[in-house]
């Protein structure tokens, strides 16, 4: 098997949910959740996948996002895959945060019956200012340390900090997989992991890298991912640049109030 044989990536949304969304998995879903939140082995009794279907039409929407949403031990749990950066990311997850701890309560219940909100987001940029790969967000009060409640809890896993880690948690072997492209770099981490789930994992990666429909899917959702980065690119150098022309257009005001002359003001900006 060429070890430089591209496959279809893990980190992509409609990938990993097909994995990860898969009821039939769930002893996968299990130790990933296990080792991503650095739970106790066997800790988690129950998961309940809620969000299960790709629906075709979703796919090709413009900037749609696809999330894999559980109840693990009747706890709220929210993994979200995103491969292109986004600006306003972290108000994004709190606002996910808060929609998804909310939308639970029922009619008539009491606040004391809100479930935990986990929301785990495992993206392929820098977000944050930590060097660790893995921060974790709680809420506590800022001189004693006191916990404000233990319902909400967000993770960010940046995927491009993690080859320069070697803490040899068992988390890095689940988000090296999820960064995998080459056939090489499935052998090494099969090779090297003491996980079971994660071999388990790359059994069924390679199954789906064989199945030339699910390949196309990926194919298009990839592209679809690309002219959406390409678009916001544009859009963000656009406005930069109209923003540039703005203030120079300012500043030429202020020169002009100070008295100098236009031939003076092009001296200026040719310099």
């Amino acid at each position: 098997m060429n070890r430089n044989t591209k496959i279809i990536k893990l980190k992509l949304d409609i990938i990993f949910k097909r994995i990860f969304g898969d009821k039939n998995n769930k002893e996968i879903i299990t130790a990933f959740l296990e080792d991503l939140l650095e739970m106790p082995e066997n800790s988690i009794q129950d998961v309940i996948i809620e969000n299960v279907e790709l629906p075709p039409d979703e796919l090709d929407k413009k900037f749609s996002r696809l999330d894999l949403k559980m109840l693990v031990d009747n706890k709220i749990v929210n993994i979200e895959m995103q491969v292109n950066y986004e600006a306003d990311f972290r108000d994004r997850t709190l606002f996910y945060w808060s929609k998804l701890y909310t939308e639970e309560l029922g009619s008539g219940e009491e606040y004391g019956e809100l479930k935990k909100t986990i929301c785990i987001n495992i993206i392929n940029f820098n977000a944050l200012q930590n060097p660790n790969y893995h921060s974790h967000f709680i809420t506590t009060e800022s001189e004693t340390g006191e916990v404000l409640s233990e319902k909400f809890d967000i993770h960010f896993f940046e995927l491009k900090k993690i080859k320069d880690s070697a803490k040899n948690k068992p988390m890095e072997d689940w988000l090296n997989l999820i960064n995998a492209e080459t056939e090489g770099e499935l052998m090494d981490i099969e090779t090297n992991t003491q996980i079971k789930e994660v071999r388990d994992t790359i059994v069924i990666l390679r199954e789906l890298n064989g199945d030339e429909k699910v390949k196309q899917e990926a194919y298009y959702r990839e592209k679809r991912l690309h002219d959406e980065a390409t678009a916001l690119g544009c859009a963000r150098r656009e406005g930069e640049a109209i923003g540039i022309e703005k203030e120079r257009q300012q500043t030429i005001i202020k020169l002009r109030a100070m008295g100098l002359s236009d031939e003076d003001i092009k001296k200026f900006y040719s310099t």
